[in-house]
């Protein structure tokens, strides 16, 4: 069954964490119409249909999407080296979720990590471009060898945090995202904003965060409701 949007929703509002951790593009900011360009001209070059092949391009990293299109005679870190510097340079239309800003704003410094499968170099870019600061730890494409939807991205980024992946709470949007945090058995909110169409998940879901926000105590964050701004 899809997730349900509700009005006003507080995900897990008796539940308390010891980390937050965060999908980059779709859940912080939308990169889609930037990655989707580059990557339709890197299909269009090798006589793929882009609208076929671009919803496989979410959430995973770029090497290993290329990979498993077992392409011929192309060599995979090489394609994903140009795909890599043509995203640096098209940053055009990224922005913010709404209300991102001030929900991270919200967090205890160190109780936050952004785990995302771009690099680090395109994570930052991308995050400058959308007005978004930096978390206080980055965990890209570079630190973990097997990415999304494999958990290690979550249990590396929980372990560097001192946290208990899942005493933890993950914002995905995608389906590799929404499996790895599942997979680490942390809890998921399901960031819609970029959805055309419901993603079908047993975990709560919420369009943006602009009427969520955070407390914190004791090392630990739980989830409350703002008022809806007038």
């Amino acid at each position: 069954m899809a997730s349900q949007i509700s009005p006003n929703p507080t995900p897990y509002p008796a539940q308390s964490f010891q980390g937050c951790l965060f999908d980059m593009d779709g859940t912080l900011l939308t990169s889609i119409a930037s990655a989707e360009r580059v990557w339709s001209r890197w299909f269009s070059r090798f006589g793929l249909d882009p609208v076929e092949y671009l919803p496989r391009i979410h959430g995973v990293q770029t090497l290993e999407t290329i990979r498993r299109l077992s392409l011929p005679g192309i060599d995979p870190q090489q394609e994903a080296d140009w795909i890599a510097r043509e995203e640096l340079v098209d940053l055009d239309g990224i922005r913010p979720i709404e209300g991102a800003a001030a929900f991270v704003a919200g967090l205890p410094h160190h109780g936050w990590a952004i785990v995302t499968s771009a690099t680090r170099r395109l994570a930052e870019a991308r995050l400058e471009a959308a007005g978004l600061v930096a978390p206080p730890l980055f965990i890209t494409a570079e630190d973990i060898a097997v990415g999304k939807p494999a958990p290690d991205c979550y249990i590396e980024a929980a372990r560097r945090l001192n946290a208990d992946v899942t005493q933890c709470l993950v914002f995905e949007d995608a389906p590799a995202g929404i499996e790895a945090g599942r997979a680490a058995g942390a809890a998921v909110v399901v960031i819609s904003e970029t959805h055309a169409h419901p993603i079908e998940s047993e975990f709560p879901t919420v369009r943006d965060y602009r009427n969520i926000g955070v407390r914190h105590q004791g090392g630990r964050v739980t989830l409350e409701a703002l008022l809806p701004k007038r």
